[in-house]
């Protein structure tokens, strides 16, 4: 859906103002490339703070099954 309302957008820009939906066709893939080593930061810190939780809630847990 996503992919959908990006594109109908895009076709917008592009019969108001066509130049700057040309150069978005350029700088978007470079803007992704450069805010990909963030997302694969934010992964790793997400997948820590969960591992971190669940050796913290283990023994509680544990003592729930009990």
């Amino acid at each position: 859906m996503k992919t959908i309302l990006a594109i109908l957008l895009w076709c917008i820009l592009f019969v108001l103002c066509w130049p700057l939906a040309l150069v978005m066709i350029f700088i978007l893939p470079i803007v992704w490339l450069l805010l990909l080593p963030f997302r694969l930061i934010g992964f790793s810190l997400e997948i820590v703070f969960k591992l971190v939780g669940a050796v913290i809630m283990f023994p509680f847990k544990v003592i729930k099954a009990i």
